[in-house]
């Protein structure tokens, strides 16, 4: 039984899984192996300088001669230098978070490049389609890091109705059971970011990966909701100095300072209780180190296991 979408088709993939564009969790490593093992790896350019992510595409090249992609989060202070090296470099795929693309497209699109891009809303995927995207990544709040407000059962569903383009599902996905409700909901299929945390190709410290593996389901909260930026992380110290601001009602600067530098000090660092440590509820499913090839054998394995448990049901 095989599993193929009109998503493998756009992006030369041979699975409908993409691996999310996490800031410096997402190295050239993670993102080559992910492709390898027959998916889309994405290289998360967060807030690097243009000649970081230039070095990290060309690692990424030397590692797989698969499609791989680089995300590009628009509130970095580098994004337009960021697309200019991924023209020249001619990356197979662009994801786009936290702005739109518009005017970047045809640029992405002369260089050959497919442009994905995050939404959490019918109307803002409706527009990223009006602006010429080759596919949306409809997000729901389950997932880590930045989310929105909508969660990702009632979310995928309204996009996939509301547009033509193919739409990737993301938020609280593990494993083939979750791919298949996706295709069920209509999307074309799934985007993970949480367990590609623990794959052993990704370079986060080891200390990230084991906050991941003993986390519970209730163990992740949501911060940073007064700013407008709210972000779904594991409970830490960290975490709890920021929703204590916020429960005092404290400005944006105050609550922005406190998470200056916190991702890194988690990724790099290893710091568990002052860390930003960035994971979606789905983080209590996780629960060892494993190739992202395995990750990817185990999803499609499941989904055809699924597929034919609810053909037994028809029959």
């Amino acid at each position: 039984m095989t599993i193929r979408t009109k998503l493998c088709d756009t992006l030369g993939i041979e699975y409908p899984i993409i691996q999310g564009g996490m800031a410096w969790v997402a190295t050239a490593e993670l993102a080559a192996a992910v492709s390898e093992a027959g998916g889309l790896g994405v290289i998360g350019a967060g807030s690097a300088p243009p000649e970081v992510v230039r070095n990290e595409v060309r690692k990424a090249r030397a590692l797989t001669s698969k499609p791989f992609g680089v995300n590009v989060y628009f509130m970095s202070p580098f994004a337009a230098e960021v697309i200019e090296v991924l023209t020249e470099e001619k990356v197979p795929v662009v994801t786009t978070g936290a702005g739109n693309p518009g005017k970047y497209i045809p640029r992405l699109k002369d260089a050959g490049t497919k442009v994905l891009s995050l939404v959490a809303s019918v109307n803002l995927a409706k527009r990223l389609e009006r602006a010429g995207v080759d596919a949306l990544v409809a997000e729901g709040m389950e997932c880590g890091g930045h989310i929105g407000d909508i969660a990702t059962m009632p979310l995928v569903p309204q996009i996939v109705d509301a547009v033509e383009i193919p739409v990737i599902a993301a938020g609280g996905f593990f494993d083939g059971r979750g791919l298949v409700a996706a295709l069920a909901l209509g999307a074309s299929g799934i985007q993970m970011g949480t367990r590609f945390i623990c794959a052993a190709e990704c370079t986060v410290h080891e200390n990230y990966k084991q906050a991941v593996i003993k986390a519970r389901d209730r163990d992740t909260v949501v911060t940073g909701r007064t700013t407008g930026h709210p972000v779904r992380v594991l409970d830490n110290k960290l975490a709890r100095e920021f929703l204590a601001l916020e429960a005092r009602c404290a400005g944006a600067e105050e609550i922005e300072a406190l998470g200056a530098g916190r991702l890194r000090a988690a990724v790099v660092d290893g710091d568990v209780q002052y860390g930003s440590l960035m994971a979606g509820q789905i983080a209590a499913m996780v629960t060892r180190v494993e190739p992202a090839r395995e990750i990817i054998r185990h999803i499609m394995a499941t989904a055809e296991e699924t597929l034919r448990r609810l053909d037994e049901i028809k029959q």
